[in-house]
């Protein structure tokens, strides 16, 4: 459309005036609705009461109740438990969920202290439960192959009383929960809080163990773990070998690694060409200035700048090994410069070591390198979610409050995973369903949840009439439709 000149702002509104009504029952949560249908779709509250009996009597809560309580105030924008106060005052919000009430913040806190480590892995079953369930109804192409990453964050704290919290290596107290996630679909599979000094890799072979099982009852035709260099725990590598489970681990660079590198002809080493990012589908636009190069070149900080990347490989035995493995070595050429003088080269070099013998040495690096996306899910899970926080008074708790708040995203997660991709518009299909599984948490929230509608109670039926739009509204929708149809069996 052409505009002419405007005499006057575009946001022209002055005469507002506000009118209550009584008969209209509006929330802002209109998308809560179908995350809830698909949770009973998918049997997820009798999954949850059938393995976790922490009440002696349900007056009037069920362990279900208090752990959706939790996942849908995260689902509903909210960032901490006294958000629940909101929800539970808010009688449409009730009726769209069929409650006469739910717990307070303060009853939330207390279920969550009557969690033991045995009580929270029983609820993380739960949830996997649940997930096999979503899984077998994905395409066939699904079940090729599992990508299990594994990886540490830590979860400051300025509580001076919380049980479990230490000082960390950087010098922040709180704790060091451990993630196991898939990276497929992004899932968390298991989350393991520990104290804030305790290593990354501390228990990370007991639940990549239980990730590798999950995986095997699955029906995934192929598993693959991945890993940092603080992961690669040499006395599991022939194990998860023997059992047919490939590996793709950082490895640090000791010295005698190091010298194997150094000792390599020129011959074996190789130029690492980087993959392209994305194609441009528009045209070409001229880059902005960067201003901060800039300003480190005016003051003359120092800057590292990488000249370019080589690669080579050879077989090695770790000390706990009985068995060669095959380790890919990247050798980054940096030069070291101040301004414009060039104060010296360095090389860096990178080590990996694997069992994925049918893969290129470059493919090793790549898969590696896109490990990189398990910090984006630790980040939304830290700071969408908001699940790795510690507002309870102990580890246990805490750890109990993290798995809780983590459903939120699972659900997300199946949500994506409901969409049909088949049709005639398949491969559109297919596309909107991988773009909402790598959707933001917020974003998730506004296109999906956070939608103005009316909720209407009527005989034995709950509906929720949308009264806004959005351009995924038809991908909702979709979903909604899906959610009619049965499981696969």
């Amino acid at each position: 459309m052409d505009w002419e000149n405007q005499d006057g702002p575009m946001f022209k509104a002055s005469n507002v005036h506000y009118e209550e009504s009584d008969r209209v029952r509006g929330m802002n949560a209109g998308g809560l609705g179908a995350l809830h249908s698909l949770g009973q779709k998918l049997g997820l509250a009798a999954a949850i009461d059938r393995h976790i009996a922490l009440l002696k009597r349900h007056l009037p809560y069920h362990e279900s109740d208090h752990v959706l309580n939790v996942a849908y105030n995260a689902l509903c924008g909210g960032t901490c438990l006294e958000d629940i106060e909101l929800r539970r005052n808010d009688e449409v919000y009730l009726d769209a969920l069929g409650a006469q009430r739910i717990p307070d913040p303060t009853t939330a806190g207390d279920f969550c202290r009557r969690f033991d480590e045995e009580s929270i892995n029983a609820l993380q079953d739960a949830y996997n439960e649940v997930r096999l369930s979503v899984w077998k109804q994905q395409p066939t192409e699904f079940l090729d192959e599992a990508i299990i990453d594994a990886d540490g964050t830590l979860v400051p704290t300025t509580g001076e009383c919380k049980e479990g919290m230490d000082n960390s290596y950087k010098g922040v107290w709180g704790y060091h929960p451990l993630l196991i996630s898939l990276a497929n679909t992004r899932e968390p599979l298991f989350l393991l809080n520990r104290s804030g000094n305790r290593p990354s890799a501390e228990r990370a072979a007991e639940y990549i163990d239980k990730a590798i099982e999950l995986c095997r009852r699955a029906g995934f035709r192929k598993i693959t773990v991945r890993g940092d260099t603080d992961f690669s725990q040499t006395e599991h590598l022939d194990r998860w070998d023997a059992q047919g489970v490939q590996f793709v681990f950082g490895y640090d660079a000791r010295s005698n690694m190091v010298e194997i590198a150094g000792n390599l002809p020129r011959s074996r080493w190789r130029r690492l060409h980087r993959r392209q990012k994305h194609e441009s589908t528009s045209a070409p636009r001229t880059r902005p200035e960067n201003v901060k190069d800039r300003i480190v070149f005016d003051r003359e900080y120092k800057k590292i700048h990488l000249e370019s990347e080589d690669l080579a490989e050879f077989t090695y035995r770790p000390t706990c090994c009985d068995q060669d493995y095959w380790v890919v070595v990247v050798r980054k050429n940096l030069s070291v410069e101040r301004g414009e003088w060039v104060l010296f080269d360095d090389v860096r070099l990178f080590f990996y070591i694997t069992n994925r013998d049918s893969d290129t040495a470059e493919e090793i690096v790549f898969s590696a390198n896109d490990r990189c996306e398990q910090e984006n899910l630790i980040e939304q899970l830290k700071n969408g979610v908001r699940s790795f926080r510690a507002p309870v008074d102990s580890l246990l708790s805490n750890w109990a409050y993290m798995v809780m708040m983590s459903l939120a995203w699972n659900l997300k997660a199946w949500f994506a995973l409901t969409l049909p991709e088949k049709g005639r518009w398949g491969k559109k299909y297919k596309a909107e369903k991988e773009a909402v599984i790598r959707m933001e948490f917020k974003s998730f929230l506004n296109h999906f949840v956070l939608l103005t509608a009316q909720v209407i109670t009527s005989g034995r039926r709950i509906v929720i009439r949308l009264l806004g739009w959005n351009r995924s509204r038809h991908i909702f929708l979709r979903a909604v439709e899906a959610l009619e149809q049965p499981l696969r069996c």
